[in-house]
């Protein structure tokens, strides 16, 4: 045992400070909490992604922002969740970019992208917009591309169905892997009803940009404070009338699509020809056609514990290692992933 740097105790009588006396210099000093301003103050991108770029569509008015990280590897194309934005990947493309490289675009009517019409979320319109993007950024040589997906809270969801639609089409021959993260069509669809509400629910306005990422995170659908401090501004726009902060994309006014995003959604991803991982939260339960897929061998499925709907926010390095181990397994890219330990698929 190390010896105490307690001085011993004087003896009732002798000189000097009583035993019972305060001495305020004993107290070690408390260390000062971190205020709200600084715990949930907004955190810059560049931390976490490369660079930015803006892909404008030839013949259209539309213009598609996209967050980019990594350098080499096969391209992890992301499509957020709805009311979402291409920063809900940060903290995972900081990690995946070290193997892989990473492309997260804001989708029309979120983030940085601007369209002639912000409001048309059809999943035949959202499809065609990443069409779009992928041929206008690549060419006639895209690299090898796995296209993850993910939905919004418990209800939208957007992100995981354009993903899958955009497989679906062949039409892209470089489409080499899909990931859903948490999207099964029977669960949407049955909570489709309780989608306005659970909109409603929502904090409407904030003072500032503070107070909307400690409700994201004490309220909302984020548990991981750094992610939620990179992605949530993002999510915002600043309303001059009521001088405060609203979300930038009014999913309410956007209902008349919601259905089209659900309807065949599991029989579409069983039958997109490419190696297919679902990622899932531990509350959901797969419907009736992913059971049976499941069954069979179709794709692979992870239940993710410990996390809300965005298991990219939530647990950035568990989303990154599923990612990069589903890349090495299939041999995705000219040179695959290496992952020490992995066991592959054979070709």
């Amino acid at each position: 045992m190390e010896p105490s740097n307690l001085s011993p105790l004087q003896e009732e009588g002798s000189e000097g400070q009583s035993p019972s006396a305060f001495s305020p210099d004993s107290i070690p000093p408390r260390p000062a909490s971190q205020s709200s301003l600084e715990k949930y103050a907004p955190l810059e991108w560049s931390s976490y992604f490369d660079k930015e770029e803006y892909v404008t569509i030839p013949g259209t008015n539309n213009v598609f922002h996209i967050w980019m990280a990594g350098s080499e590897g096969p391209v992890v194309f992301c499509l957020h969740g709805g009311g979402y934005s291409g920063l809900s990947f940060a903290l995972s493309a900081s990690i995946i970019k070290e193997k892989a490289r990473v492309v997260a675009m804001d989708l029309r009517g979120h983030g940085k992208s601007s369209t002639d019409n912000d409001l048309d979320l059809s999943i035949e319109t959202l499809r065609n917009d990443v069409l779009a993007v992928l041929k206008t950024a690549y060419g006639n040589s895209p690299p090898a591309i796995i296209l993850v997906g993910h939905r919004f809270s418990s209800s939208s969801v957007m992100g995981g169905s354009v993903a899958v639609h955009v497989a679906a089409m062949k039409a892209m021959p470089n489409v080499h892997g899909l990931v859903v993260v948490d999207v099964v069509e029977g669960t949407a669809m049955a909570s489709l009803i309780h989608m306005q509400k659970i909109l409603s629910n929502r904090m409407q306005y904030f003072l500032t940009m503070e107070k909307a990422v400690e409700w994201s995170v004490r309220a909302g659908p984020l548990r991981n404070v750094e992610s939620a401090c990179v992605s949530v501004p993002s999510t915002l726009k600043y309303d001059d009338s009521k001088k405060c902060f609203t979300y930038r994309t009014p999913l309410e006014e956007t209902e008349k699509y919601w259905k089209g995003w659900y309807e065949g959604l599991s029989e579409k991803f069983l039958s997109c020809p490419v190696p297919k991982l679902l990622l899932l939260a531990g509350t959901d339960r797969l419907d009736r056609p992913l059971t049976i897929g499941q069954m069979q061998g179709k794709f692979q499925m992870v239940v993710v514990r410990h996390t809300g709907h965005a298991i990219q926010e939530d647990v950035p390095k568990e989303f990154a290692s599923l990612i990069l181990n589903f890349i090495s397994r299939n041999r995705i890219g000219p040179h695959g992933v290496e992952i020490p330990g992995l066991i592959r698929r054979p070709q």
